[in-house]
Order: C-alpha cells, then structure tokens, then sequence
C-alpha cells in the first residue's frame, strides 16, 4: 500500500513515519518499515539499528509538539505481507476525558482487578482511540489543532 505524500512525516532508508491514513486523532502515527517482512528477525540489521533511536525520536517529537498525557508505541499487526509496523498513540487528557464520560466503555471496569474506578490501561484507552476516532464515520471532535496541522508541525520537529 502506498502511503499519500501529505501523511508522510519523516523518512529513514528503512522506516517511514506516517499520520495513520484513518485516524481522526491528531498525533495517531503509524512507523512502518519499508521493508515487507512477517518477524524482526527478518529485518536487515541496519533497519533493526534505526529502530530504537527512530522511536525515541518519535516519542520526544510527540511529547515535544502535542504534549499528550500519555504515548504509546506498540505492534499489533499480524497479516501476512504487510510490512512490520508500529502504531505511535498520543493520549490527551480531553481523550481521556471522553474515555471516562462513555458509558460504553464502563463495562471494561468490571475486568480490572483491585484497580479504582478511576484507573485504566493502556488496552482500554487503545481501544477507545481505534474504535472513537478510527471507526466511527463521525469521531468525536477534535481538541486543539487537527491533523493536517499537526502533520506540518511534527514535520519542522523531525526537520
């Protein structure tokens, strides 16, 4: 799949970091190699060398420009010739604050154990972010700048 030009925000020669195609919320970056492999091992080695520095880079990036509450990084991809890909997310309090106003998302309590109400993971925010402002035809509106301003920005911040 090629990735639009205007979601490109920085290239290496073996990773290209993109605002994720679908995703309303500003900041949702997706790290892919440019390599079409199923396992790390399977990555050459100078991809494997960029790796950790990229998503340091990235991390300090986000924090530096978005300033979310919290930021994850993780891999959850499985299908077969897709490249390896990491999904890069910001968690903005005003996110987390819809999180806690859906009662939709309530039921989730229910598996914590010995957490208060007011704790959640990383799980339970991830899967409001995907299911929120990745699939929903109409997300909720947006806090701050949006994501073509957000592109730009992290753009001059990986400049």
């Amino acid at each position: 799949m090629e990735i639009p030009s205007e979601f490109i925000i920085h290239q290496t020669d073996h990773w290209i970091l993109n605002h994720r195609l679908n995703s309303a919320l500003p900041g949702y970056l997706m790290l892919g190699s440019r390599t079409r492999v199923d396992a790390f091992h399977e990555l050459p080695q100078e991809a494997l060398l960029e790796l950790g520095p990229l998503m340091a880079q990235t991390q300090r990036a986000v924090e530096q420009v978005l300033q979310p509450r919290r930021f994850y990084i993780g891999r959850y991809g499985h299908v077969p010739g897709w490249p390896i890909h990491f999904h890069c997310i910001p968690v903005f309090d005003w996110v987390e604050e819809l999180f806690w106003r859906d009662e939709r998302y309530r039921v989730l309590e229910s598996f914590a154990v010995g957490e208060p109400e007011s704790v959640t993971d990383g799980a339970e925010l991830t899967l409001f972010i995907w299911r929120e402002f990745c699939e929903r035809p109409d997300p909720p509106a947006v806090q701050g700048p949006g994501v073509e301003a957000v592109i730009e920005r992290l753009r001059v911040a990986f400049s």
